[in-house]
């Protein structure tokens, strides 16, 4: 199936104003990278450090920045956007639509729904999918393959649960949310309390609330909270494989990467990121707008909005980028201070001797004259 440039302009002017500037008849059958687009194909640039990959692109029409409208025309068909990225994305989105096909309501025999529980009329069931009672599950929603929901829990219209996902007692999502395939919300957190030498289990009374617009990865586990809820609020983007602790709080549209894991109770502000591998420990804050780099470690509440990065401690980014290239000196510091104490101690101690010398020979010559 195919596209033409101007349908895919009429349909996104909506979301951005854009700009064509050749056929608008040209036919689109593929959408892809820079560097491998042929001549049927769309394709985006949105950093300048790609420019020089655009006067060699085969692609019959490139989505780019006002800034480089003028080497794009050069070569052909270009969209002028004030931000190619996210125009891109929405671009992708509109040929999934357009690409797949249709979803058709249907329950499949295999799936065991509890009388108690609540399906609108068009909600799709896959496979060998479990749904407790008292389930409430909006219009649209499609729950994949081997999937359990549990006992009470709510799902919005249009959410979509991939194969294998388990949304436990107790727990709402919002609406449009998208959650892949192995993810686990709503089990009990980490809570234990030391007694005479045993772990005495804190039971998790509490559930998990996860907004509108929320996207959640493969293998992804939210715990539920142990007396208060989880919280995921809306347009929240969440990376496979990650761990979510009890009474965690992410504010809206915040974005974390994969392996990141967040401790029991640690807050975390709206329009925040967290790179990949990255760690936040228990019951700390994080401001809004707040960057962490992957791989660190946030070892103290964050209040100031900015990016941050450190094993530990942690630190205002520009200030850790210092440091870093500082640390990486060390040893040759290391030696040279080494050489420097060596030459120190031998000149130091050269008029030391000779003093002694000169001292020693006037005691035994009482008549030498200093």
């Amino acid at each position: 199936m195919t596209l033409k440039l101007a349908t895919i302009v009429a349909t996104l002017a909506s979301v951005s104003d854009a700009r064509l500037v050749g056929d608008p008849d040209l036919i689109i059958e593929r959408l892809a990278p820079l560097a491998q687009a042929t001549n049927s194909d769309l394709a985006f640039l949105s950093h300048p450090k790609y420019a020089s990959k655009l006067a060699l692109s085969e692609a019959a029409c490139v989505v780019v920045s006002p800034s480089a409208e003028a080497l794009a025309r050069e070569r052909g068909a270009c969209i002028v956007v004030a931000d190619p990225y996210a125009y891109f994305a929405f671009i992708t989105q509109l040929w999934k639509r357009h690409h797949s096909p249709a979803a058709v309501p249907f329950i499949h025999p295999s799936a065991w729904i509890d009388p108690l529980a609540r399906l609108a009329p068009d909600v799709s069931v896959a496979a060998f999918a479990c749904i407790g009672p008292g389930a409430v599950i909006a219009a649209g929603a499609r729950i994949g393959e081997h999937c359990v929901v549990g006992r009470n829990t709510a799902i919005g219209s249009g959410s979509r649960l991939a194969a294998r996902v388990t949304l436990a007692d107790d727990c709402t999502m919002g609406e449009r949310c998208i959650v892949h395939p192995g993810a686990v919300i709503g089990a009990d957190g980490f809570g234990f309390a030391p007694h005479q030498g045993r772990w005495e289990k804190m039971e998790q009374l509490g559930a998990v609330r996860i907004g509108n617009d929320v996207e959640i990865g493969a293998n992804t586990c939210i715990d539920r909270g142990a007396l208060q809820d989880t919280v995921i609020e809306d347009g929240v983007k969440l990376d496979n494989l990650i761990q979510i602790g009890h009474n965690v709080h992410i504010g809206a549209h915040s974005a974390l990467a994969g392996c990141v894991g967040v401790a029991g109770s640690a807050r975390i502000g709206a329009h925040c990121t967290v790179g990949g591998g990255a760690v936040v420990l228990g019951h700390l804050s994080l401001a809004d707008h707040v960057h962490i780099s992957a791989a660190s470690v946030v070892t103290r509440s964050i209040s100031k909005p900015g990016s941050y990065t450190g094993f530990f401690p942690i630190d205002d980014n520009a200030a850790w980028e210092k440091n870093a290239a500082t640390a990486k000196q060390l040893f040759p510091l290391r030696e040279r201070l080494k050489q420097l104490e060596k030459s120190f101690a031998s000149v130091h101690d050269a008029p030391v001797n000779a003093r002694a010398t000169q001292s020693s020979a006037s005691h035994d010559n009482p008549e030498e004259k200093p």
